[in-house]
Protein backbone atom coordinates (compact mmCIF):
# COMPACT_ATOMS: atom_id res chain seq x y z
CA UNK A 1 0.00 0.00 0.00
CA UNK A 2 1.15 3.05 -1.13
CA UNK A 3 2.20 5.99 1.90
CA UNK A 4 0.62 8.93 1.44
CA UNK A 5 1.99 12.33 3.16
CA UNK A 6 0.10 16.12 3.79
CA UNK A 7 1.35 19.01 2.10
CA UNK A 8 -0.84 22.40 3.01
CA UNK A 9 -3.77 19.83 3.96
CA UNK A 10 -4.15 18.03 1.05
CA UNK A 11 -3.16 13.68 0.63
CA UNK A 12 -0.17 13.41 -1.86
CA UNK A 13 1.87 10.43 -2.88
CA UNK A 14 4.66 10.03 -0.84
CA UNK A 15 8.08 10.45 -2.73
CA UNK A 16 12.08 10.77 -1.70
CA UNK A 17 11.70 14.38 -3.39
CA UNK A 18 8.70 15.47 -1.33
CA UNK A 19 10.13 14.30 2.10
CA UNK A 20 13.42 16.21 1.26
CA UNK A 21 11.15 19.44 0.60
CA UNK A 22 9.79 18.63 4.05
CA UNK A 23 13.09 18.30 5.52
CA UNK A 24 14.57 21.36 4.00
CA UNK A 25 11.58 23.36 4.90
CA UNK A 26 11.97 22.13 8.26
CA UNK A 27 15.59 22.78 8.52
CA UNK A 28 14.94 26.45 7.26
CA UNK A 29 12.73 27.31 9.59
CA UNK A 30 15.10 26.45 12.35
CA UNK A 31 18.04 28.50 11.01
CA UNK A 32 15.67 31.67 10.70
CA UNK A 33 14.01 31.21 14.33
CA UNK A 34 18.08 30.89 15.32
CA UNK A 35 19.05 33.94 13.12
CA UNK A 36 16.24 35.79 14.74
CA UNK A 37 17.03 35.27 17.85
CA UNK A 38 20.66 36.01 17.42
CA UNK A 39 19.58 39.27 15.87
CA UNK A 40 17.59 40.06 18.82
CA UNK A 41 19.70 39.06 21.65
CA UNK A 42 23.33 39.79 19.48
CA UNK A 43 23.99 42.90 21.51
CA UNK A 44 23.31 41.18 24.90
CA UNK A 45 25.56 38.17 23.71
CA UNK A 46 28.33 40.68 22.68
CA UNK A 47 28.40 42.18 25.64
CA UNK A 48 28.05 39.50 28.63
CA UNK A 49 30.55 37.58 26.09
CA UNK A 50 32.73 41.22 27.00
CA UNK A 51 33.21 40.58 30.11
CA UNK A 52 34.24 36.92 30.08
CA UNK A 53 36.63 37.87 27.50
CA UNK A 54 37.49 41.17 29.69
CA UNK A 55 38.56 38.60 33.10
CA UNK A 56 40.34 36.41 30.58
CA UNK A 57 42.63 38.81 28.84
CA UNK A 58 43.03 41.08 32.41
CA UNK A 59 44.74 37.83 33.65
CA UNK A 60 46.63 37.12 30.56
CA UNK A 61 48.52 40.71 30.99
CA UNK A 62 48.70 40.41 34.58
CA UNK A 63 51.59 38.12 34.27
CA UNK A 64 53.18 41.03 32.00
CA UNK A 65 54.05 43.21 34.69
CA UNK A 66 52.92 46.52 32.60
CA UNK A 67 54.23 49.92 34.23
CA UNK A 68 51.69 52.26 35.67
CA UNK A 69 52.10 54.13 32.18
CA UNK A 70 51.16 50.96 30.02
CA UNK A 71 48.60 49.84 32.42
CA UNK A 72 46.64 54.04 31.45
CA UNK A 73 47.07 52.84 28.17
CA UNK A 74 45.54 49.42 28.57
CA UNK A 75 42.48 51.02 30.06
CA UNK A 76 41.96 53.52 27.25
CA UNK A 77 38.89 51.80 25.28
CA UNK A 78 37.27 51.53 28.88
CA UNK A 79 37.89 55.20 30.04
CA UNK A 80 36.36 56.12 26.48
CA UNK A 81 33.43 53.97 27.13
CA UNK A 82 32.92 55.32 31.18
CA UNK A 83 32.81 59.58 29.24
CA UNK A 84 30.43 58.52 26.69
CA UNK A 85 28.42 57.18 29.36
CA UNK A 86 29.13 60.41 31.42
CA UNK A 87 28.87 62.44 28.80
CA UNK A 88 25.14 61.71 28.01
CA UNK A 89 23.67 61.85 31.45
CA UNK A 90 22.69 64.96 32.03
CA UNK A 91 20.92 65.74 28.74
CA UNK A 92 19.23 62.40 29.28
CA UNK A 93 18.24 62.77 32.99
CA UNK A 94 16.97 66.41 32.42
CA UNK A 95 15.19 66.21 28.62
CA UNK A 96 13.53 62.88 29.93
CA UNK A 97 12.18 64.63 33.27
CA UNK A 98 10.65 67.27 31.90
CA UNK A 99 9.21 65.47 29.01
CA UNK A 100 7.90 62.65 31.42
CA UNK A 101 6.68 65.24 34.09
CA UNK A 102 5.12 67.22 31.68
CA UNK A 103 3.14 64.58 29.73
CA UNK A 104 1.37 63.22 32.95
CA UNK A 105 -1.76 64.98 34.35
CA UNK A 106 -0.63 66.45 37.39
CA UNK A 107 -2.78 64.13 39.63
CA UNK A 108 -1.65 61.15 37.94
CA UNK A 109 2.19 62.51 38.30
CA UNK A 110 1.06 63.33 42.36
CA UNK A 111 -0.14 59.36 42.56
CA UNK A 112 2.61 58.06 40.68
CA UNK A 113 5.04 60.05 42.54
CA UNK A 114 3.89 58.93 46.01
CA UNK A 115 3.92 55.80 45.36
CA UNK A 116 7.52 55.43 43.65
CA UNK A 117 8.75 57.53 46.73
CA UNK A 118 6.66 54.55 49.12
CA UNK A 119 8.34 51.75 47.05
CA UNK A 120 12.06 53.03 47.06
CA UNK A 121 11.63 53.90 50.86
CA UNK A 122 10.33 50.37 51.81
CA UNK A 123 12.36 48.32 49.50
CA UNK A 124 15.63 50.29 51.11
CA UNK A 125 14.53 49.37 54.30
CA UNK A 126 13.89 46.02 53.96
CA UNK A 127 17.97 46.01 52.02
CA UNK A 128 19.03 47.58 55.75
CA UNK A 129 17.48 45.17 57.49
CA UNK A 130 18.66 41.96 55.57
CA UNK A 131 22.32 44.31 55.62
CA UNK A 132 22.19 44.50 59.81
CA UNK A 133 20.47 40.88 60.67
CA UNK A 134 23.09 39.27 57.94
CA UNK A 135 25.95 41.19 59.96
CA UNK A 136 24.93 39.50 63.10
CA UNK A 137 24.71 36.27 61.96
CA UNK A 138 27.76 36.27 60.13
CA UNK A 139 29.80 38.22 61.94
CA UNK A 140 32.31 39.96 59.49
CA UNK A 141 34.46 41.56 61.77
CA UNK A 142 34.69 39.30 64.69
CA UNK A 143 38.68 37.99 65.13
CA UNK A 144 39.65 40.19 62.47
CA UNK A 145 40.39 42.75 65.46
CA UNK A 146 44.31 42.27 64.35
CA UNK A 147 43.52 43.39 60.56
CA UNK A 148 44.23 47.08 60.09
CA UNK A 149 45.29 50.07 57.62
CA UNK A 150 48.99 49.23 57.95
CA UNK A 151 48.84 45.39 57.43
CA UNK A 152 47.37 45.74 53.80
CA UNK A 153 49.19 48.97 53.08
CA UNK A 154 46.16 50.92 52.13
CA UNK A 155 46.22 54.87 52.57
CA UNK A 156 44.01 56.52 55.04
CA UNK A 157 40.45 57.67 54.21
CA UNK A 158 40.53 61.25 56.17
CA UNK A 159 36.42 62.68 57.05
CA UNK A 160 35.78 64.94 59.81
CA UNK A 161 32.35 65.63 58.64
CA UNK A 162 29.62 66.10 61.03
CA UNK A 163 26.51 64.20 60.52
CA UNK A 164 23.99 67.25 60.91
CA UNK A 165 26.11 68.64 58.00
CA UNK A 166 26.12 66.42 55.35
CA UNK A 167 22.11 66.13 56.04
CA UNK A 168 22.38 69.88 55.62
CA UNK A 169 24.18 69.57 52.20
CA UNK A 170 21.88 67.13 50.86
CA UNK A 171 19.03 69.62 51.32
CA UNK A 172 21.18 72.36 49.86
CA UNK A 173 21.76 70.13 46.85
CA UNK A 174 18.35 69.85 46.21
CA UNK A 175 17.80 74.09 45.30
CA UNK A 176 21.71 74.79 43.61
CA UNK A 177 21.80 78.43 43.75
CA UNK A 178 23.46 77.67 39.86
CA UNK A 179 22.07 75.65 37.68
CA UNK A 180 24.97 75.71 35.08
CA UNK A 181 27.50 74.88 37.81
CA UNK A 182 25.33 72.26 38.87
CA UNK A 183 25.77 69.98 35.93
CA UNK A 184 29.15 69.62 37.30
CA UNK A 185 29.94 70.77 40.57
CA UNK A 186 28.04 70.05 44.03
CA UNK A 187 27.70 71.86 47.24
CA UNK A 188 30.07 70.10 50.01
CA UNK A 189 30.63 71.55 53.40
CA UNK A 190 34.16 72.26 54.36
CA UNK A 191 36.01 73.20 57.98
CA UNK A 192 37.84 76.75 59.20
CA UNK A 193 39.51 76.98 62.46
CA UNK A 194 38.69 80.77 63.63
CA UNK A 195 40.33 82.49 66.65
CA UNK A 196 37.44 83.39 68.64
CA UNK A 197 39.73 84.53 71.69
CA UNK A 198 42.65 83.63 74.96
CA UNK A 199 41.98 82.15 77.75
CA UNK A 200 43.24 82.47 80.73
CA UNK A 201 46.68 81.31 79.92
CA UNK A 202 47.04 83.47 77.12
CA UNK A 203 46.64 80.58 75.04
CA UNK A 204 44.57 81.31 71.76
CA UNK A 205 41.31 79.70 71.41
CA UNK A 206 39.80 78.02 68.55
CA UNK A 207 36.10 77.00 67.10
CA UNK A 208 35.33 74.67 64.30
CA UNK A 209 32.89 76.96 61.66
CA UNK A 210 31.94 75.14 58.56
CA UNK A 211 32.38 76.66 55.43
CA UNK A 212 30.76 76.06 52.20
CA UNK A 213 32.74 74.93 49.42
CA UNK A 214 32.19 73.46 45.74
CA UNK A 215 33.11 69.85 44.72
CA UNK A 216 33.96 68.27 41.68
CA UNK A 217 30.70 66.02 40.58
CA UNK A 218 27.35 66.88 38.57
CA UNK A 219 24.51 68.04 41.41
CA UNK A 220 22.06 65.36 40.05
CA UNK A 221 19.97 65.79 42.93
CA UNK A 222 19.15 69.33 42.25
CA UNK A 223 18.95 68.47 38.77
CA UNK A 224 16.54 66.06 39.18
CA UNK A 225 14.28 68.43 41.28
CA UNK A 226 14.60 71.41 39.13
CA UNK A 227 13.40 69.40 35.81
CA UNK A 228 10.64 67.64 37.37
CA UNK A 229 9.17 71.36 38.79
CA UNK A 230 10.01 72.71 35.60
CA UNK A 231 7.98 69.89 33.62
CA UNK A 232 5.10 70.20 35.69
CA UNK A 233 5.19 73.87 35.22
CA UNK A 234 4.92 74.12 31.64
CA UNK A 235 1.91 71.55 31.36
CA UNK A 236 0.31 74.23 33.66
CA UNK A 237 1.17 76.64 30.92
CA UNK A 238 -1.37 75.12 28.33
CA UNK A 239 -0.90 76.30 24.43
CA UNK A 240 2.25 78.54 25.50
CA UNK A 241 4.08 75.43 27.10
CA UNK A 242 3.70 73.13 24.30
CA UNK A 243 6.17 74.60 22.09
CA UNK A 244 8.99 73.83 24.62
CA UNK A 245 7.64 69.96 26.02
CA UNK A 246 8.06 69.11 22.00
CA UNK A 247 11.20 70.90 21.88
CA UNK A 248 12.30 68.88 25.71
CA UNK A 249 10.88 65.63 23.95
CA UNK A 250 12.26 65.43 20.47
CA UNK A 251 15.36 65.98 22.43
CA UNK A 252 14.92 63.35 24.65
CA UNK A 253 14.37 61.17 21.47
CA UNK A 254 17.36 62.18 20.23
CA UNK A 255 19.04 61.19 23.24
CA UNK A 256 17.87 57.71 22.67
CA UNK A 257 19.25 57.61 19.02
CA UNK A 258 23.31 58.57 20.68
CA UNK A 259 22.73 56.00 23.66
CA UNK A 260 21.68 53.42 20.84
CA UNK A 261 25.00 54.03 19.01
CA UNK A 262 26.99 54.10 22.23
CA UNK A 263 25.15 51.02 23.30
CA UNK A 264 27.13 49.23 20.22
CA UNK A 265 30.84 50.08 21.62
CA UNK A 266 29.79 48.90 25.34
CA UNK A 267 30.91 45.17 24.52
CA UNK A 268 34.17 46.18 23.38
CA UNK A 269 34.59 49.03 26.00
CA UNK A 270 33.97 46.15 28.73
CA UNK A 271 36.46 43.93 27.92
CA UNK A 272 39.06 46.77 28.54
CA UNK A 273 37.30 47.87 31.27
CA UNK A 274 37.04 44.45 33.29
CA UNK A 275 40.49 43.45 31.86
CA UNK A 276 42.08 47.23 33.44
CA UNK A 277 40.95 46.13 37.25
CA UNK A 278 42.06 42.67 37.45
CA UNK A 279 45.56 43.96 35.86
CA UNK A 280 45.21 46.67 38.60
CA UNK A 281 44.56 44.35 41.69
CA UNK A 282 47.23 44.17 44.56
CA UNK A 283 47.36 41.45 46.26
CA UNK A 284 43.97 39.90 45.92
CA UNK A 285 44.42 36.96 47.80
CA UNK A 286 45.61 38.57 51.22
CA UNK A 287 42.28 40.87 50.39
CA UNK A 288 39.98 38.38 50.13
CA UNK A 289 41.65 35.90 53.17
CA UNK A 290 41.31 39.35 55.21
CA UNK A 291 37.80 40.38 54.47
CA UNK A 292 36.40 37.06 52.93
CA UNK A 293 33.42 37.14 55.28
CA UNK A 294 32.72 40.94 54.90
CA UNK A 295 32.74 40.36 51.22
CA UNK A 296 30.28 37.04 50.75
CA UNK A 297 28.13 38.90 53.47
CA UNK A 298 27.87 41.65 51.11
CA UNK A 299 27.63 39.66 47.97
CA UNK A 300 24.92 37.05 50.00
CA UNK A 301 22.88 40.53 51.09
CA UNK A 302 22.49 41.25 47.20
CA UNK A 303 21.44 37.58 45.87
CA UNK A 304 18.67 37.66 48.74
CA UNK A 305 17.53 41.14 48.20
CA UNK A 306 17.94 40.99 44.43
CA UNK A 307 17.11 37.19 43.67
CA UNK A 308 14.62 36.47 46.51
CA UNK A 309 12.82 40.28 47.87
CA UNK A 310 12.45 42.31 44.32
CA UNK A 311 11.00 39.84 42.57
CA UNK A 312 8.67 38.62 45.45
CA UNK A 313 7.53 42.46 45.42
CA UNK A 314 7.11 42.83 41.87
CA UNK A 315 5.20 39.25 41.56
CA UNK A 316 2.94 40.73 44.60
CA UNK A 317 1.60 43.73 43.02
CA UNK A 318 1.57 42.50 39.55
CA UNK A 319 0.99 38.88 39.42
CA UNK A 320 3.65 38.32 36.92
CA UNK A 321 6.82 36.57 36.56
CA UNK A 322 9.23 38.98 37.47
CA UNK A 323 12.04 36.83 35.20
CA UNK A 324 10.44 37.15 32.40
CA UNK A 325 10.96 41.10 33.24
CA UNK A 326 14.51 41.00 34.45
CA UNK A 327 15.78 38.20 31.33
CA UNK A 328 14.86 41.34 29.23
CA UNK A 329 17.50 43.61 30.87
CA UNK A 330 20.88 41.67 30.85
CA UNK A 331 22.49 44.36 28.56
CA UNK A 332 22.06 47.07 31.57
CA UNK A 333 22.88 44.94 34.50
CA UNK A 334 26.41 43.45 32.52
CA UNK A 335 26.91 47.22 32.17
CA UNK A 336 25.80 47.66 35.60
CA UNK A 337 28.71 45.17 36.56
CA UNK A 338 31.47 46.32 34.35
CA UNK A 339 31.09 50.55 35.24
CA UNK A 340 30.02 50.37 38.74
CA UNK A 341 27.63 53.16 38.05
CA UNK A 342 23.75 53.63 38.01
CA UNK A 343 24.13 56.74 36.32
CA UNK A 344 26.03 55.41 33.77
CA UNK A 345 23.90 52.55 33.41
CA UNK A 346 20.94 55.22 32.76
CA UNK A 347 20.88 55.08 29.01
CA UNK A 348 20.74 51.36 28.41
CA UNK A 349 18.39 50.69 31.49
CA UNK A 350 15.58 53.48 29.51
CA UNK A 351 16.36 52.16 25.89
CA UNK A 352 16.00 48.12 27.28
CA UNK A 353 12.95 48.96 29.75
CA UNK A 354 11.12 50.67 26.50
CA UNK A 355 11.94 47.99 23.56
CA UNK A 356 12.19 44.92 25.82
CA UNK A 357 9.46 45.23 28.26
CA UNK A 358 6.94 47.97 26.97
CA UNK A 359 7.25 49.96 29.74
CA UNK A 360 5.49 53.36 28.84
CA UNK A 361 7.99 56.07 27.40
CA UNK A 362 5.89 58.35 29.98
CA UNK A 363 6.62 56.01 33.00
CA UNK A 364 10.44 55.30 32.50
CA UNK A 365 11.57 58.59 31.52
CA UNK A 366 10.03 59.56 34.70
CA UNK A 367 11.08 56.90 36.96
CA UNK A 368 13.88 55.22 36.30
CA UNK A 369 16.43 59.02 36.11
CA UNK A 370 14.37 59.41 39.84
CA UNK A 371 15.73 55.91 41.12
CA UNK A 372 19.57 56.28 39.64
CA UNK A 373 19.55 59.32 42.17
CA UNK A 374 17.91 58.07 44.96
CA UNK A 375 17.12 54.08 45.25
CA UNK A 376 20.22 52.38 46.51
CA UNK A 377 18.96 49.37 47.59
CA UNK A 378 22.54 47.72 46.74
CA UNK A 379 24.87 50.98 48.78
CA UNK A 380 22.12 50.51 51.90
CA UNK A 381 23.08 46.76 52.00
CA UNK A 382 27.02 47.36 51.85
CA UNK A 383 26.56 50.64 54.39
CA UNK A 384 25.19 48.43 57.37
CA UNK A 385 27.08 45.48 56.67
CA UNK A 386 30.43 47.64 56.38
CA UNK A 387 28.71 49.46 59.49
CA UNK A 388 28.59 46.41 62.10
CA UNK A 389 31.57 45.20 60.57
CA UNK A 390 33.98 48.10 61.60
CA UNK A 391 32.04 48.20 65.04
CA UNK A 392 33.09 44.34 65.30
CA UNK A 393 36.31 45.23 64.35
CA UNK A 394 36.75 47.62 67.02
CA UNK A 395 34.83 45.58 69.60
CA UNK A 396 32.62 47.63 69.68
CA UNK A 397 29.00 46.47 71.19
CA UNK A 398 25.73 47.71 69.53
CA UNK A 399 22.66 48.39 71.66
CA UNK A 400 19.08 48.29 70.03
CA UNK A 401 19.56 52.38 69.73
CA UNK A 402 22.59 52.24 67.61
CA UNK A 403 21.04 49.51 64.98
CA UNK A 404 18.22 51.46 64.61
CA UNK A 405 20.24 54.72 64.16
CA UNK A 406 22.16 52.20 61.52
CA UNK A 407 18.77 51.47 59.17
CA UNK A 408 17.26 55.27 59.19
CA UNK A 409 20.98 56.75 58.68
CA UNK A 410 21.41 53.92 55.65
CA UNK A 411 17.93 54.51 54.24
CA UNK A 412 18.48 58.53 54.17
CA UNK A 413 22.42 58.67 53.35
CA UNK A 414 21.74 55.99 50.08
CA UNK A 415 19.38 59.01 48.79
CA UNK A 416 21.90 61.17 48.42
CA UNK A 417 25.01 58.52 47.35
CA UNK A 418 26.97 59.44 44.23
CA UNK A 419 25.61 57.48 41.36
CA UNK A 420 29.66 56.87 40.49
CA UNK A 421 31.88 54.13 41.50
CA UNK A 422 32.85 54.11 45.33
CA UNK A 423 30.20 56.53 45.68
CA UNK A 424 29.08 54.83 48.59
CA UNK A 425 32.36 54.57 50.72
CA UNK A 426 31.57 58.74 52.02
CA UNK A 427 27.88 57.27 53.43
CA UNK A 428 29.51 54.86 55.24
CA UNK A 429 31.72 57.63 56.98
CA UNK A 430 28.51 59.46 58.20
CA UNK A 431 26.31 55.97 59.64
CA UNK A 432 29.99 55.72 61.44
CA UNK A 433 29.55 59.34 62.37
CA UNK A 434 26.06 58.79 63.87
CA UNK A 435 27.08 55.58 66.02
CA UNK A 436 29.82 57.37 67.33
CA UNK A 437 32.44 54.84 65.95
CA UNK A 438 36.39 55.89 64.18
CA UNK A 439 36.21 56.43 60.69
CA UNK A 440 40.01 55.16 60.48
CA UNK A 441 39.40 51.63 58.76
CA UNK A 442 37.42 53.01 55.72
CA UNK A 443 40.31 52.47 53.51
CA UNK A 444 39.38 48.65 54.46
CA UNK A 445 36.00 49.27 52.62
CA UNK A 446 37.84 51.25 49.82
CA UNK A 447 39.91 47.76 49.26
CA UNK A 448 37.73 45.81 48.33
CA UNK A 449 34.95 48.24 46.80
CA UNK A 450 35.58 47.38 43.69
CA UNK A 451 34.46 43.59 44.23
CA UNK A 452 31.21 44.46 46.29
CA UNK A 453 30.63 47.80 43.81
CA UNK A 454 29.54 45.60 41.07
CA UNK A 455 27.12 43.53 42.78
CA UNK A 456 25.98 46.94 44.56
CA UNK A 457 25.08 48.63 41.49
CA UNK A 458 23.63 45.44 39.75
CA UNK A 459 20.60 45.74 42.67
CA UNK A 460 20.55 49.18 42.69
CA UNK A 461 19.23 49.57 38.56
CA UNK A 462 17.14 45.87 38.86
CA UNK A 463 15.33 47.99 41.71
CA UNK A 464 14.36 50.73 39.43
CA UNK A 465 13.71 48.76 36.52
CA UNK A 466 11.22 46.51 38.59
CA UNK A 467 9.61 49.49 40.18
CA UNK A 468 9.15 50.91 36.83
CA UNK A 469 7.48 47.86 35.50
CA UNK A 470 4.84 47.94 38.81
CA UNK A 471 4.50 51.93 37.70
CA UNK A 472 3.37 50.38 34.63
CA UNK A 473 1.16 47.77 35.63
CA UNK A 474 -0.28 50.10 38.41
CA UNK A 475 -0.84 53.30 35.10
CA UNK A 476 -2.46 50.72 32.76
CA UNK A 477 -4.99 49.29 35.39
CA UNK A 478 -6.07 52.73 36.11
CA UNK A 479 -6.39 53.43 32.58
CA UNK A 480 -8.75 50.40 31.88
CA UNK A 481 -10.37 51.26 35.16
CA UNK A 482 -11.08 55.14 33.44
CA UNK A 483 -11.98 53.49 30.19
CA UNK A 484 -14.76 50.99 32.12
CA UNK A 485 -16.14 53.90 33.79
CA UNK A 486 -15.88 55.94 30.35
CA UNK A 487 -17.94 53.29 28.50
CA UNK A 488 -20.56 52.65 31.30
CA UNK A 489 -21.14 56.61 31.46
CA UNK A 490 -21.64 56.00 27.52
CA UNK A 491 -24.17 53.56 28.25
CA UNK A 492 -25.84 55.16 30.68
CA UNK A 493 -26.30 58.19 28.65
CA UNK A 494 -27.57 55.93 25.95
CA UNK A 495 -30.41 54.78 28.14
CA UNK A 496 -31.50 57.81 29.44
CA UNK A 497 -31.72 59.07 25.62
CA UNK A 498 -33.63 55.95 25.20
CA UNK A 499 -35.59 56.32 27.89
CA UNK A 500 -36.29 60.55 27.19
CA UNK A 501 -38.31 59.64 23.91
CA UNK A 502 -39.94 57.01 25.19
CA UNK A 503 -41.57 59.52 27.45
CA UNK A 504 -41.65 61.94 24.73
CA UNK A 505 -44.23 59.46 22.74
CA UNK A 506 -46.20 58.75 25.70
CA UNK A 507 -46.81 62.35 26.19
CA UNK A 508 -47.77 63.34 23.16
CA UNK A 509 -51.38 64.97 22.42
CA UNK A 510 -53.68 62.32 20.82
CA UNK A 511 -55.08 64.68 18.19
CA UNK A 512 -51.42 64.53 16.99
CA UNK A 513 -51.05 61.31 16.72
CA UNK A 514 -54.40 61.33 15.14
CA UNK A 515 -53.13 63.70 13.21
CA UNK A 516 -50.27 61.78 12.38
CA UNK A 517 -51.78 58.38 12.05
CA UNK A 518 -53.79 60.43 8.89
CA UNK A 519 -50.42 61.60 7.41
CA UNK A 520 -49.11 58.44 7.32
CA UNK A 521 -52.34 56.78 5.50
CA UNK A 522 -52.90 56.01 1.83
CA UNK A 523 -54.27 59.09 -0.17
CA UNK A 524 -57.92 57.44 0.00
CA UNK A 525 -57.55 57.03 3.39
CA UNK A 526 -56.87 60.76 3.85
CA UNK A 527 -59.86 62.11 1.80
CA UNK A 528 -62.01 60.06 3.99
CA UNK A 529 -60.96 61.39 7.01
CA UNK A 530 -61.01 64.52 5.04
Amino acid sequence: MEKKSEINGHAMPSSASTDRMVEKSAQRSCREKLMEYLRKNLLVIMTVSGVLVGVGLGMMVRNMSLTKAQMTYFAFPGEMLLRMLKMIILPLVVCSLVSGAASLDTRSLGKLGGIAVAYFLVTTLIASGIAVALAFIIKPGVGAGALNTNHLGLERVSTNKETTDSFLDLARNLFPSNLVAAAFRSYATDYKMIAVGNDTNGTTLYQKVPVGTETDGMNILGLVLFAMVFGVALRKLGDEGEELIRFFNAFNEATMVLVSWIMWYIPFGIVFLVGSKIVEMEDVVLLVTSLGKYIFASILGHIIHGGIVLPLIYFGCTRKNPFTFLSGLIAPFTTAFATCSSSATLPSMIKCVEENNGVDKRISRFILPIGATVNMDGAAIFQCIAAVFIAQLNNAELNAGQVFTILVTATASSVGAAGIPAGGIITIAIILEAIGLPTNDLSLMLAVDWIVDRTTTVVNVEGDALGAGILHHINQQEMKKRQRREEELVEVQVEAAAVANVQAEEETSPLVVHQTKALGATPEAIESVL
